[in-house]
């Protein structure tokens, strides 16, 4: 079970890497997260919300970003119904609840802290056998861009 875990999260890493090797430093962390293409849902729900300007912001902000597959993931309907206007309080909750105020990298993780997210409510991050969030794993860390810093995380974080 572990080594198939491992084998898939290398996978991912290895699908995800080379988008965003690219020279990203001076791009804004909605910017990185264009050019690396595993993120449309997420700018989508980003637009919808209306949290584009803010994460193109000075920040520095640090994003646990789910990918397309992890929405994907999400029961049928869930992402249409999250983008209709009506639901905009929701979503931008939700949305928020993946970001952390301040550039935290991996480095500065330790297992069992909790992390004040955007939204108001907090994270908590283990270390041991990998790094997670809010019991979802981050499967590609420390993707700097201009204002922070993204966490992929292969799961979306729903607040209580």
């Amino acid at each position: 079970m572990i080594r198939i875990t491992s084998v898939a999260l290398t996978a991912a890493m290895l699908t995800a890497a080379p988008a965003l090797a690219d020279s990203h430093m001076g791009k804004t962390i909605v910017e990185t997260a264009q050019d690396a293409g595993s993120f449309s849902t997420l700018l989508a729900a980003a637009e919808a919300a209306g949290l584009v300007e803010t994460l193109n912001g000075d920040g520095p902000f640090t994003v646990f970003a789910p990918t397309d597959e992890a929405f994907a993931a999400l029961p049928e309907g869930t992402v249409d119904t999250l983008l209709m206007p009506e639901n905009k309080d929701k979503l931008t909750a939700i949305l928020t609840y993946h970001v952390v105020p301040g550039k935290v990298m991996s480095s500065d993780l330790t297992n069992g802290m909790m992390a004040e997210t955007v939204q108001g409510e907090s994270l908590e991050i283990m270390t041991e056998g990998g790094v997670t969030v809010g019991g979802v794993n981050v499967t590609q860390p420390d993707i700097e861009a201009s204002n922070g810093v993204i966490h992929v995380i292969d799961g979306v974080l729903m607040p209580q």
